[in-house]
């Protein structure tokens, strides 16, 4: 098996880079069509689980499309032969204390390409620098 074959991981990062954009811009039907449309999809999010694409279809329809905007960073996407991948995020929004992290278990399915099979967010709370205390004599 060849890890992060050029032409796979080339797809597989396109998915990614549509995907992200789907999400910052509230493309629920772009986020529905990347998602694997089976009752074995997962998507564990921050506030909720969800099993299967109904509930994943359902969650997506509801949430609110406001301050959607972040920056990824730490990014890192590896394929496993050429059917076969994860994509791997850390993201901070503005005026947020929190670093998101999100992964994703992609596979390429017949008639369907590039798809996310599983997924996972979670929030960590960033720790704020020490304060100083400034004595005086």
């Amino acid at each position: 098996m060849q890890i992060n074959q050029p032409e796979a991981h080339a797809e597989l990062s396109a998915a990614f880079a549509r995907y992200e954009d789907a999400l910052v811009n509230n493309r629920v039907d772009v986020l529905d069509e990347l998602f694997w449309p089976s009752e074995h999809t997962i998507r564990y999010g921050v506030g909720e689980n969800l099993y299967g694409i109904d509930e994943i279809r359902a969650f997506r329809n509801s949430r609110p499309a406001a301050s959607l905007a972040r920056t990824l960073q730490r990014t890192v996407i590896s394929t496993f032969g050429t059917d076969a991948g994860t994509a791997m995020t850390e993201f901070v929004r503005d005026n947020v204390a929190v670093v998101g992290r999100q992964s994703q278990t992609w596979m390429r399915l017949p008639a369907l390409g590039w798809r996310v099979v599983a997924a996972h967010v979670s929030l960590l709370a960033v720790p704020s620098p020490p304060l100083v205390t400034i004595r005086s004599n």
